[in-house]
């Protein structure tokens, strides 16, 4: 591959169609607090936040009431009423294993929230640029028609000079329709076009898209660095973060495993004995408790402790798929960008040749009245490489755009 490091940015233009036209950092900002899914993402972020206050609470009291239908008699009187209040700890660090697990949880859904805002930015920038290529497309089509009806007007008057063949005149009409037909088609093309691009901004689809109308290009050094990939890239960083919540929850099922104690106590109510009088008659009962649970049943720890182990070998793989798959998209887009900036170089040079030549071959039209086949031809020559090369800055642009999505570029 060349030496991509001549990278080809663009000095944008704006131009207002009808209205004041925005700039595309307008719409990223416009997307970024309207888009529903990004939305969506940031509150799953939120709600995972919300999870650790919910392991940092104790179990709940567990408050019980007895009553005794055939009162238990005891030596200061009937037992009438039974209460018990007990309070379950867990393990010592239980707690913390979990706060641990679920704190990565919420930072891996933070960084999920950054690759979907980053992937919006590339789908905005997706969809912008095929925009600004139709309306280019457009434009050149237009102005075609403009140049075949001038043609036309030409070739009526060679002929009707003697300088010209009627052929010529019935050529061009058959150009002026092809042009015109492709015009419609392109126009049509604009609507669903917009709809896209609207909708990734959720607003009406009747809203229109303003975007630049000229573009100029200068070849300087780019900053794209294949490195920053594996550093700065928020699904490896959500990754990363899920292989530590997994070994988090597996310290977590190992705490779970231990015995859980609780402390409480149980009040009883005595009514008096009418029968005797005793020391202490009718006085109720107070009795301190201390309870722990018996793990003995292990199959769901140890299960628990699997499924987290095979989920942390689960992650190492799918990091090192991803990492793969990044690297393979850097290196095409970095070929796309190489390309269209052969491309556009290319066309350069051919529209200015081929402008020459028309000059020359309309020239010798307009004096002889020969060679207006070739005048036509060298016009949709012109007409091709004007259209290749708004698509050849589109594919720059949306390959630049992919690269910042990859390589998380601010």
């Amino acid at each position: 591959m060349k030496n991509y490091k001549n990278i080809l940015t663009g000095v944008l233009l704006l131009v207002a169609f009808g209205a004041k036209a925005q700039s595309l950092d307008d719409y990223l900002i416009e997307a970024a607090e309207k888009n529903p899914g990004l939305k969506a993402s940031y509150f799953e972020f939120e709600a995972a936040m919300q999870k650790t206050a919910q392991v940092k609470a104790l179990p709940d009291l567990l408050l019980s009431f007895g009553y005794f239908v055939s009162p238990v008699e005891t030596r200061v009187g009937p037992q009438r009423a039974k209460f018990s209040l007990l309070q379950m700890f867990p393990w010592f660090g239980t707690n913390g294993t979990k706060v641990n697990a679920y704190e990565f949880e919420a930072q891996t859904k933070y960084h999920e929230f950054l690759d979907r805002k980053n992937e919006l930015y590339f789908q905005v920038k997706d969809a912008y640029y095929p925009i600004y290529e139709l309306k280019e497309q457009i434009r050149w089509q237009r102005d075609n028609l403009e140049i075949l009806e001038t043609y036309k007007r030409l070739s009526t008057t060679n002929f009707s000079n003697g300088k010209g063949a009627m052929v010529d005149v019935i050529r061009v009409d058959i150009m002026i329709d092809n042009a015109s037909t492709e015009l419609q088609l392109l126009e049509d093309k604009l609507n669903p076009l917009a709809v896209r691009f609207n909708r990734l901004l959720n607003r009406s689809d009747s809203i229109p898209v303003h975007v630049l109308t000229e573009v100029e290009v200068d070849f300087i050094d780019g900053n794209f660095h294949k490195d920053s990939i594996l550093i700065n890239n928020p699904t490896l960083k959500a990754i990363d973060l899920s292989i530590q919540g997994a070994h988090a929850r597996e310290e977590s099922a190992n705490k779970q495993g231990l015995p859980t104690f609780g402390v409480g106590i149980d009040y009883a109510i005595v009514d008096k004995r009418t029968d005797l009088d005793v020391p202490d008659n009718g006085k109720n009962i107070f009795m301190p408790m201390v309870s722990m649970s018996l793990p003995l049943f292990r199959k769901k720890y140890n299960a628990s402790i699997k499924e987290a182990q095979f989920t942390q070998s689960a992650l190492s793989q799918k990091k090192l798929d991803v990492e793969n798959r990044l690297v393979s998209s850097y290196e095409t887009e970095m070929y796309n960008m190489e390309r269209a900036m052969d491309l556009l170089k290319l066309y350069d040079v051919q529209i200015l040749k081929t402008e020459q030549a028309i000059d020359l071959l309309y020239s010798a039209y307009s004096n002889s009245g020969k060679e207006f086949e070739e005048v036509l031809r060298m016009e949709q020559q012109l007409l091709k490489y004007n259209i290749s090369k708004a698509t050849a800055i589109k594919d720059y642009y949306v390959a630049e755009a992919k690269l910042d999505y990859i390589t998380a570029k601010k």
